[in-house]
């Protein structure tokens, strides 16, 4: 063995990074290795915890493990961060979406792999489940976005018969933290016990005293989120071709909207061919450019002058869908604006792209190592987005949890087509991405169970 192994003298410890309803439906299992498992609602929990048993990872071989690797990155670097005694910790490269690659048996892991896209868990070959029923304990292990912690909100796992029952669930930690939950039992060990009747757990659950006698939590701070229009909008038209997007996430996130830099001349189409809302009527002259909102972009062509004509031009060519491969030219210019756009209205969790935007954001995590400290990225949204033809996207894959949201093959979205998206995710390391697909065109879908996905991915940074 090398020296620093996690295999030699020393006692090694098994721990889980993930969230409680994440650990219900699989895990690791190592013959004579201790597990342990935080039993967290959300992410940010977990440095509390680490704090809290400080002493059970003290001088140990930490063996740490997640979906994909990337909440291990953080969380491991916490621990060591603690001193001398918390040196020797170790991740699990890929995180279990990788091993379970390599090992299609399953390996040493045992039951799904929780994951945030529109599948939800995958399993191996093994075909054992883990999970149990909140209501009845019987196994089970397919969690239904409807099935919810009546109070934290968390994913609980009701199986179908106790569904029909019931439509109000309390989590077991919701259980195990109430000091008084009347009849509800505690739950211990990982090992749920028989809970209430229907009648019984929704008198609970409607019971606005006992509501009021929850252990009080602080609202968890919103992810900010810097929004990347596409090519020829601006941030206001983006605001409102968003706005049930903001709505169904103003709980958990805020949305900043702002232009690109580059402002684009005014043109219109003529004839029948006249497709903008502001081009004029057939015979008759442009609009002056006050009536008309301007038009920006992230992304240029390379004949592009930078500068805005005061009058409206004829365009001299149809729509081409295939434009977007010509617009590589004004990234300096751009990365320069979004700098200080960090500086001044930062920080931001996260950017979401839509189009070029999405572009523009992948080149930005694209060179995330020399950006840290400047703009600093824990998640990316890429919303019908592309990969440019520049260097950036030839080296090494992208290491930012990201969430690619594009339409499906054929689809509606004439624009950008699903397979050029499609490699866009694929340019980011494994684990590192979740796809979402849908039936539409060019846009970002609200309605369930698209909704739900997002909320999902966005609700690991809380």
């Amino acid at each position: 063995m090398k020296n620093g192994s996690p295999t030699d003298d020393k006692q090694l410890v098994l721990l889980d990074a993930r969230n409680l309803y994440e650990t219900r439906i699989g895990k690791f299992h190592a013959p004579s290795v201790e597990t342990l498992d935080p039993g967290i609602r959300q992410y940010s929990d977990l440095p509390s915890w680490i704090d809290d048993n400080s002493e059970l990872l003290r001088g140990k071989h930490v063996l740490m493990y997640c979906t994909g690797g990337i909440r291990c990155e953080m969380a491991s670097a916490y621990i060591r961060s603690k001193g001398a005694g918390f040196e020797n910790v170790f991740q699990l490269y890929g995180g279990i979406q990788r091993y379970l690659e390599q090992f299609p048996d399953g390996g040493f892991f045992r039951g799904k792999n929780f994951v945030f896209d529109h599948r939800i868990s995958v399993g191996s070959s093994d075909t054992s489940i883990m999970g149990v029923c909140l209501i009845c304990g019987s196994s089970y292990d397919n969690y239904s976005s409807r099935c919810r912690c009546t109070h934290c909100r968390i994913l609980v796992l009701v199986c179908d018969s106790c569904q029909i029952k019931s439509d109000a669930y309390v989590c077991e930690l919701c259980q195990k933290h109430r000091m008084d939950f009347g009849s509800i039992p505690s739950v211990e060990d990982g090992e749920l016990a028989t809970v209430l009747d229907k009648n019984d757990l929704k008198t609970v659950c409607s019971d606005s005293k006992i509501s009021s006698q929850l252990p009080s939590r602080n609202a968890p701070r919103k992810l900010r989120i810097l929004c990347l229009h596409g090519f020829r909008q601006n941030a206001s038209s983006f605001k409102g071709r968003s706005a049930s997007l903001a709505k169904k996430l103003k709980s958990i996130a805020e949305l900043v909207f702002i232009d690109a830099p580059h402002e684009l001349p005014f043109i219109y189409q003529s004839c029948t061919e006249a497709k903008n809302s502001c081009a004029p009527p057939s015979g008759q002259h442009a609009p002056p450019p006050e009536n008309c909102k301007r038009k920006y972009a992230w992304l240029v062509a390379s004949d592009f002058g930078g500068k805005v004509e005061a009058d409206w031009k004829i365009a001299n060519q149809p729509f081409d869908p295939l434009q977007y491969q010509g617009q590589t030219d004004g990234f300096d210019v751009s990365l320069a604006y979004l700098k200080k756009m960090f500086s001044e209205q930062g920080p931001f969790d996260g950017i979401l792209g839509f189009s070029q935007g999405a572009a523009m954001a992948a080149l930005l995590c694209a060179q995330g190592d020399k950006l840290k400290g400047e703009i600093d990225l824990r998640f990316v949204i890429l919303c019908s987005g592309f990969a440019l033809p520049l260097a950036d996207f030839g080296q090494k894959p992208i290491n930012c949890p990201s969430l690619h949201i594009f339409g499906s093959d054929p689809g509606k979205d004439r624009q950008i087509t699903s397979h050029t998206s499609r490699y866009l995710a694929s340019r980011f390391e494994d684990g590192c991405s979740v796809i979402i697909e849908h039936e539409f065109g060019h846009i970002i879908p609200t309605r369930s169970p698209y909704m739900d996905n997002i909320k999902d991915f966005l609700r690991r940074f809380l």
